[in-house]
């Protein structure tokens, strides 16, 4: 039984490792999600495809830069389009092609070329760059520099100021833009996130149930049946963990320990919310007389997606489902690990500990 267990632990690190590449900002830095993705200086890439987090090109972008992130910097080239719903957006570098943005801010600085037209909405934008084509934008504030150049024409809406020798065809206000373009992309934004976090939740959970159908059903009926203990559990380790992380690196030497143990810990929080939206969904399904480990959690993930589109109590509901799945976690873990140690007696044939586990 001791091939059996190293093949099972083996199985779930290799996979769970190709999960963690699948991971956009973790894996390359063209595409990323919940992270920062980064073209350096350098270098060349295809395309640059990020949800959430930040958008910061340093390089070449051969293709396009589309995306919902925190913030977009452009300081090297993009030789395709750029398209984004950001908190801001900066272009020091060039733009070949055209530039369609929803941000807070947009600032086309002194010396950045954009070379197609540039179709934005933000509460302010400013332009003292040089755009090849038309712009049409909506803002609270219009500021146009004094180096600012427009080859073509202008339509916006807002408040415009600044120079406007700048623009080489027409000024024309058009109040059915609105100001409210970047907002209303958000939404979208938040619900691509949250469709692909879904796809990669439903592929970490299928690898648990597939590989621990044994261990992953007590997991649920521990959150069913002791909620209170496996939560306190959860929280317990929500917060010890992390502290002694830093204590840790506050040794220098352990920074290295440091950071390979701050890695597990948000890989085990990752299988702590799988672990808690099924058993959510295991707990539902009971509810109507139902016990199927697939669909609860395919149901249980289905929930966390929706209350993670609920603002306030929805994230709060989804943190304590976290506490609950990584407290459950934590105690199944911690039995396996008690049950399997050596003893005077054999165990009974067929109740082995990896049988327990599997």
């Amino acid at each position: 039984m001791r091939i059996t267990i190293s093949r099972h632990v083996l199985v779930f690190l290799v996979v769970g490792a190709l999960v963690l590449g699948l991971i956009p900002g973790i894996a390359a830095a063209q595409t990323g999600a919940s992270g920062t993705v980064i073209v350096e200086e350098g270098e060349t890439v295809s395309e640059v495809n990020a949800v959430a987090g930040a958008i910061l090109v340093q390089g070449t972008v051969t293709g396009d830069v589309s995306g919902a992130a925190g913030n977009v910097l452009i300081e090297g080239t993009v030789e395709g389009d750029v398209s984004t719903a950001t908190g801001n957006l900066r272009i020091t570098g060039a733009v070949d092609g055209d530039v369609a943005a929803g941000a807070g801010d947009i600032h086309i600085d002194e010396g950045a070329t954009i070379g197609g037209d540039l179709d934005a909405g933000a509460g302010t934008i400013r332009i003292d760059g040089a755009i090849g084509g038309d712009v049409t934008i909506g803002a609270d504030t219009i500021q146009l520099g004094d180096e600012a150049e427009i080859a073509g024409s202008l339509t916006y809406d807002g408040t415009l100021e600044g120079n406007l020798d700048a623009v080489a065809g027409e000024i024309t206000r058009d109040r059915t833009i609105g100001v409210s373009i970047g907002p209303d992309l958000q939404p979208l934004a938040s619900w691509v996130f949250t469709v692909y976090a879904f796809v990669l939740n439903l592929l970490l959970g299928a690898v648990l149930l597939a590989l621990f159908p044994r261990f992953s059903e007590d997991v649920a009926d521990r959150v069913s049946t002791e909620p209170v203990k496996t939560g306190l559990v959860g929280l317990g380790l929500f917060i010890a963990v992390p502290l002694v992380l830093v204590l840790v690196a506050l040794t220098v030497i352990g920074i290295p320990l440091s950071i390979g143990g701050a890695i597990a810990f948000a890989f085990l929080l990752w299988i702590g919310v799988v672990y808690g939206r099924f058993a959510i969904g295991a707990w539902l399904l009971s509810l109507a007389g139902m016990d199927n480990l697939w669909l609860a959690l395919v149901g249980g993930l289905l929930v966390g997606a929706v209350l993670s589109q609920v603002p306030f109590i929805g994230g709060l509901l989804n943190v304590v489902i976290l506490l609950l799945g990584l407290g459950a976690l934590a105690t199944g873990l911690y039995e396996y690990r008690r049950r399997s140690r050596p003893s005077s007696a054999p165990a009974p044939l067929g109740e082995t500990p990896a049988d327990e586990l599997s």
